[in-house]
């Protein structure tokens, strides 16, 4: 897990926030960078267990750690190699997908692969969290 992308317009379009509310509280959403299944390794529904436990557990550890609790989950999925299976059977949101532009393009000049943006909210009040800043 690690920081969330900084601008992603399906992502923040489905959240409803604005510039400085994104700005204000990005941080309360984490990023699940990897995740690899080895091909050989072949375990009925172990793909959206392990993201239901990580799901489950990641709050309390985040917390513990940095001394806040993420209320969002976002990943991002290379739709030339991968469907993104698991994460729809683990309850993951399909949002859209990026525009192929990379973290570091400013200028709409790089072509990464374009990837497929699903979120996984870990609260019911995500949006009011992300939007507000108030978690009760």
């Amino acid at each position: 897990m690690g920081a969330a992308a900084w601008k992603v317009a399906p992502r923040d379009l489905f959240v409803g926030w604005n510039h400085e509310q994104r700005q204000a509280r990005l941080h309360l959403i984490a990023n699940n960078a990897r995740f690899l299944i080895l091909p050989w390794v072949r375990v009925r529904y172990l793909a959206s267990s392990t993201l239901g436990l990580l799901s489950h557990q990641l709050p309390t550890d985040w917390q513990d750690m940095y001394g806040y609790r993420p209320v969002l989950l976002e990943t991002f999925v290379d739709r030339e190699r991968f469907k993104g299976t698991c994460y729809l059977a683990a309850n993951w949101i399909h949002v859209g997908h990026t525009q192929g532009r990379g973290k570091l393009d400013r200028y709409a000049r790089r072509q990464e692969p374009v990837k497929e943006i699903f979120l996984f909210p870990l609260t019911k009040n995500f949006r009011h969290v992300l939007i507000n800043g108030i978690t009760e």
